[in-house]
C-alpha cells in the first residue's frame, strides 16, 4: 500500500529540523485541498505518514513548510523579508509505493529527493 512521509534536516546547525511547521496539500486543477498539517517531532520527523491506506492517491501535491518561523525560533536572526519564508515542494505520486520527501534547508537554500 501507498505512504508518504517527511522529515526536515536543519543544514545550517547540523541537526533534525525540529519544532517546523508543515501543511500537506492534494492539487486537483487548480483547487489546493489542505490533507495534513503539523509539527516535526525532535528527530525532525512527522509523526505519523501524511498519507497511506485508503487515503492514499496519486496525483499531483505540495508540501509546505514554514522554514522562517523555525530557523527564527532557532534564534537565527533572519532579513526582513526573510531569504526564504516558506519552502513549497510540488511534486507527484505516480505509483501506489512508499514515498519519502524529505526536506533539507538552511536560512538560504534548500534542497530535497525521493527518499525510500
Amino acid at each position: 500500500m501507498g505512504r508518504l512521509s517527511t522529515h526536515v534536516l536543519d543544514t545550517a546547525h547540523g541537526r533534525p529540523g525540529a519544532g517546523m511547521r508543515f501543511t500537506l496539500f492534494r492539487l486537483e486543477g487548480d483547487a489546493r485541498e489542505a490533507l495534513a498539517e503539523g509539527v516535526t517531532n525532535a528527530d525532525g520527523r512527522a509523526d505519523a505518514p501524511l498519507l497511506e491506506g485508503a487515503g492514499f492517491r496519486t496525483g499531483r501535491y505540495q508540501l509546505v513548510f514554514q522554514v522562517a518561523a523555525y530557523f527564527r525560533a532557532q534564534g537565527v536572526d533572519l532579513p526582513e523579508p526573510p531569504f526564504l519564508n516558506e519552502v513549497t515542494l510540488s511534486f507527484g505520486l505516480g505509483e501506489d509505493r512508499h514515498y519519502h520527501v524529505p526536506l533539507l534547508v538552511s536560512p538560504f537554500g534548500y534542497t530535497t529527493y525521493r527518499g525510500s
